[in-house]
């Protein structure tokens, strides 16, 4: 007897590549939701939390439909979480743009400041410097992915708040290096979008929906 495909809930929060990410999730095998509603983000095999614009924006929307409370409660089950672009950001303590500091979610101890480079945004194919041991950048190590984006993790602190097991964290350079990916216990996350990444975002995705 064949097994069913895993559920994942691209949460709504209006922000982010809703459909792009719902299809990219589709062909990575996957049964997808779009939905605000907490009661499904909760049940889902996988929650997928993307973002695009301003950290404050993005996180003044994930409040509104109790998406900080799904992430927190998913991760203190062990269920995972899958963060993109500024759903990655806010994953982080807090956020520095434009001279105000806005709070985030906490689950990662450091702040998402401006890039440190003489060209912004940064946007287009970048190669990434994958962590040790990653089972999300499994087979595609050495591939481009796609990223657009002006703010990041610059610093990674090595005492996360949630330490077991051990982050791996991947890293990538536009000016200074910043924090490309993470992956800590159920919750993983990318600064660059899997979903507009060709072969190697697919791979990517397909790597994370076989976890589930």
């Amino acid at each position: 007897m064949s097994r069913s495909l895993p559920s994942v809930v691209v949460l709504d929060s209006a922000s982010g590549n809703l459909r792009s990410a719902e299809r990219a999730l589709t062909a990575a095998g996957a049964e997808v939701t779009v939905t605000s509603d907490l009661a499904a983000a909760l049940d889902a095999d996988g929650l997928v939390v993307p973002g695009v614009g301003a950290f404050a924006a993005c996180m003044a929307g994930l409040r509104a439909v109790r998406g900080d409370e799904a992430i927190d409660r998913r991760l203190a089950g062990g269920r995972p979480v899958l963060g993109i672009c500024v759903g990655m950001q806010v994953l982080f303590e807090r956020g520095l743009e434009h001279g105000v500091e806005t709070e985030g979610c906490g689950e990662w101890p450091g702040t998402v400041e401006r890039l440190d480079a003489p060209v912004l945004p940064h946007m287009g194919w970048n190669t990434v410097t994958a962590a040790d041991g990653s089972t999300l950048l499994a087979g595609v190590e050495d591939e481009r992915f796609y990223f657009v984006h002006s703010y990041g993790v610059l610093d990674w602190q090595l005492t996360p708040t949630r330490p077991i097991p051990a982050p791996r964290v991947t890293w990538a350079e536009h000016g200074k290096p910043f924090v490309a990916a993470v992956e800590n216990g159920p919750l993983t996350a990318t600064q660059f979008h899997p979903e507009k990444s060709g072969a190697a975002g697919a791979r990517l995705l397909r790597n994370w929906v076989g976890t589930l």
